[in-house]
This record gives C-alpha cells, sequence and structure tokens, in this order.
C-alpha cells in the first residue's frame, strides 16, 4: 500500500490522491516568480510543524536570502526550526557538483540513515547546466536523488527554459527521472496569472487538469480545485466487475481471481469517461 505524505500546499492533496508518495523523488518546473522556492519552503515546513525534521539543500540562494524569504512570507516559525536544529541546511552553492554528489551526499545519507525527514533542493539546475554531458547529467541526478530517498521524501525545484511543453535538454532528464513532475506556469500579461499541471505522477491517480493558484502571504501557495476532486467510490467498478464475471461465468478459478486482482485498484474516476459496456466486452475479449 501506498503511504502518503502531506504536501503542504493548500488544495494540492486532494490532486494528487492524498499527497506525494512517502521516499519519492518531486520535482517542480517553473520559471522565475513562479513560487518554486515558496513550494519547496512550504513542503518541508509542513513536516516540521509535525515533527519531523528537514534537510533544505540549496544549490544557489545562501541560507540567510531563503530564511529572509521565509520570514517575509510570514513563516516566522522557521527561525524556532534552524535554532532547534530541526531544520538542517546544506550550502551546495559553489561547489564542484560532481564531487559533492558522489563523495559528500553518500556520507550525509549514511549520518541520516533511519530517517524520516523531508528534503528540499533548490535549484537542480546549476548541476544540470555544470554537467554538459547527457549521460553524465542522468547519472548524477539519478544517483542524488537515489541516495535522498533512502532518508526521505524529496521535493526539488527546477528553472522552466525554452519552449512550454518542457522539451528543452534541461528539463528532460529530470522529468524522466522524478516521481512526480509539477509545472507551475507563470505569465505576466495583462495581469498575473499562475496555473499548476500535474505532469506525471508514478503509482498513483492524479488530476490532469490545469488548476489556477495564488501566492498569498502566511498561506503561501494555494491551489484552486475547478470542481476536480478524486472520489474514491468503486459503485461503477462493481459493477463492472460483475458484468465482466456474468460474461465469463464458465472462465476458470486462474482466470476469475487474474480479472479480479487487475480490477481491485481501480476506482470510480478512472472509468468515468469510458462506457461500461463497452469495456466488459473488451476485457471479456482479453481474457477469454
Amino acid at each position: 500500500m501506498v503511504v502518503k505524505v502531506k504536501t503542504g500546499i493548500i488544495g494540492l492533496n486532494r490532486l494528487l490522491d492524498g499527497g506525494f508518495n512517502k521516499n519519492s523523488s518531486n520535482v517542480i518546473i517553473g520559471s522565475t516568480g513562479a513560487g518554486k522556492t515558496t513550494f519547496a519552503t512550504q513542503f518541508i515546513r509542513r513536516g516540521l510543524i509535525e515533527g519531523q525534521e528537514a534537510i533544505f539543500i540549496s544549490l544557489d540562494e545562501n541560507k540567510e536570502q531563503i530564511i529572509r524569504d521565509a520570514v517575509n512570507m510570514g513563516w516566522k516559525d522557521i527561525l524556532y526550526f534552524v535554532e532547534n536544529e530541526k531544520l538542517i541546511f546544506v550550502d551546495a552553492s559553489g561547489k564542484e557538483f560532481q564531487a559533492f554528489i558522489k563523495k559528500e551526499l553518500p556520507d550525509f545519507v549514511t549520518q541520516w540513515s533511519g530517517a524520516d525527514v523531508r528534503i528540499a533542493i533548490d535549484p537542480l539546475t546549476p548541476v544540470v547546466w555544470a554537467t554538459p554531458s547527457r549521460y553524465e547529467q542522468r547519472e548524477l541526478l539519478g544517483f542524488m536523488l537515489k541516495e535522498l530517498r533512502k532518508i526521505g521524501t524529496v521535493v526539488a525545484t527546477l528553472e522552466e527554459h525554452g519552449p512550454p511543453d518542457l522539451s528543452s535538454p534541461e528539463t528532460v532528464i529530470p522529468m524522466y527521472l522524478a516521481d512526480t513532475v509539477i509545472h507551475l506556469r507563470y505569465r505576466a500579461a495583462d495581469e498575473f496569472q499562475r496555473e499548476m499541471k500535474i505532469v506525471k505522477m508514478r503509482g498513483s491517480r492524479h488530476s490532469e487538469m490545469v488548476h489556477p493558484y495564488k501566492i498569498i502571504r502566511g498561506l503561501g501557495i494555494v491551489v484552486k480545485q475547478r470542481g476536480y476532486r478524486i472520489k474514491n467510490t468503486r459503485e461503477a467498478v462493481l459493477e463492472l466487475e460483475k458484468k465482466v464475471l456474468k460474461k465469463l461465468k464458465n472462465a476458470s478459478p486462474v482466470v476469475i481471481a487474474r480479472i479480479r486482482a487487475a480490477l481491485k485498484e481501480i476506482k470510480d474516476d478512472d472509468i468515468e469517461d469510458m462506457n461500461i459496456d463497452e469495456m466488459v466486452e473488451l476485457i471479456v475479449e482479453e481474457f477469454s
């Protein structure tokens, strides 16, 4: 069973079927002003409030700036967490990233062995730019995320560059490696507009809609729902199962068990836009 971790982002958990998957890597992509660092800080602050420890790995801004931004957002309790060493900062800005990730990071993870922490990496972009070889980039980022997942749930930010479909070389590999990818779109045309899209999420259902969001002092990022909510009902699924088993009443117990197993994890949301009778025929055809 997948264990969920609350994101700390108001309105986001219900779009992710409860939150991030525990011990997963989650990449937040957006341009300047989209709220990436706010997202990362909000994520780790949620854990801190609940008694978890947190690690903030900064690859760009210094510790003082991140704390100052948090205080300006109205989160003055960040000072308490730092003072009491509940929030640990790792300043990797200016370092040779390959040496830091391959040599320093494993020792750091070993020190935190057995912990269940929230980890923010802000941003991944310097590592991407400092690693021109796509093979080395994939190896380095993959190793980094794999190591950190051993001790907790990871949120990493990434600067958006290139076309809006996220097809630029700087985003492709981090998106491939991540368990979850969330795109924060920020446009400053006639008026400021911010929209969020969950691009992918391994092993979990999620909203496929575009959701507007705001950044509000004191609250942080607040995501509007647009009427969307994952429903954990199974009435339609049970109807589907009943009709399929009726059609296959003479099937072997092995086939029946396979059908029940295949339908066990499905929720009504997953099939709401599909014709039940058509699905029955397709499933019967597959398992006959």
